[in-house]
Formats: structure tokens, C-alpha cells, sequence
């Protein structure tokens, strides 16, 4: 399949939002697994809202520069990034990718963000940040951003109940 990017149109947003949802759907079921129904159910009690609003708010941010993926006559893919320009050195950031499950493991995702770290590096960024999980579900965001040369630096999130 051929894709091409573009940017992102107001028409795109309920196939953005969908396909996010089905990309981080794996995302979800990891922290289940990992941390438990009583916590995971205390941090996530309804993930898929939560993250339809996430979506919809950083798409209709005029701070972020959203990008879609084309292939079979609509979007399949999209990144979000931003610059912080309070940052010093200049960072600009990945706020959010996510590919179609359908269409993953065919390089939408590097070709995304690539397409997105030579946006920030026209724009003049020092340094491009981004931010994943440690978890199972995460394992193949982190396999993309270290084959792109970014480099980890480990921290850790810890849940429990009062």
C-alpha cells in the first residue's frame, strides 16, 4: 500500500480518534495485566474515553502540528508534535503517534516521524523529546524510537492504593 502525509483537516478526526484507539488498545490490556483490576481499573476506569478526549485535545491544540498518514483513502496514521518554546535549549516534542493496526509493520510509523522531526528541525529545535512506556504493550513504540536514534532514559511510574 502507498501512503503519503499531509497535514491533518478537521475531516480527519473520527478516523484519528479511531484509529488511535485501536493502535493503543494492546496499550491498555499490558497495564491491566500489569498492575492489576483494583489498580488498573483506579487509574484507567474508562481508558477509551479518556483518551478519545486526549486525542481531540491535542488535534485542536494551535500549539500542535498534526500529520495523517493517507492509504486507502484516508488517514491510517497521525503524529502530533509541538514546540516548547518556554525550553531551554529549544525542544520540540512527540506528543502522540499511532498507526492503524491494520497497516502496522509497514514503516507508516517511521515515515510519520521522521516526516515530524524534520518539521522540528526546520523550525529550529535543539532537541526532539518524546515519551513511551516501559510496559509489553509499549515494546514496539520503543523499538521504533531507538531504531530512529533516540536515546532512552528510564523512569518509572508506581501505582497503589491509599
Amino acid at each position: 500500500m502507498s501512503t503519503s502525509i499531509r497535514a491533518f483537516e478537521e475531516q480527519d478526526i473520527d478516523r484519528v480518534v479511531e484509529l488511535s484507539l485501536a493502535a493503543w488498545r494492546p496499550v491498555f490490556e499490558s497495564f491491566r495485566r500489569l498492575l492489576g483490576d483494583p489498580l488498573y481499573f483506579r487509574a484507567f476506569p474508562d481508558w477509551r474515553e479518556s483518551q478519545r478526549r486526549a486525542v481531540r485535545s491535542v488535534c485542536s491544540s494551535e500549539e500542535t502540528d498534526i500529520w495523517v498518514a493517507i492509504g486507502d483513502g484516508g488517514p491510517v496514521g497521525f503524529v502530533a508534535s509541538r514546540i516548547d518554546l518556554a525550553s531551554d535549549p529549544l525542544v520540540g516534542e512527540i506528543e502522540m503517534i499511532a498507526v492503524d493496526p491494520e497497516h502496522q509493520r509497514s514503516g507508516i510509523a517511521t515515515e510519520l516521524l521522521e516526516h515530524a522531526v524534520e518539521r522540528l528541525d526546520a523550525a529550529g529545535v535543539d532537541l526532539v523529546a518524546l515519551a513511551t512506556g516501559g510496559d509489553p504493550g509499549h515494546t514496539p513504540a520503543r523499538g521504533l524510537y531507538e531504531k530512529a536514534g533516540f536515546t532512552a532514559l528510564p523512569l518509572v511510574r508506581y501505582y497503589r492504593r491509599p
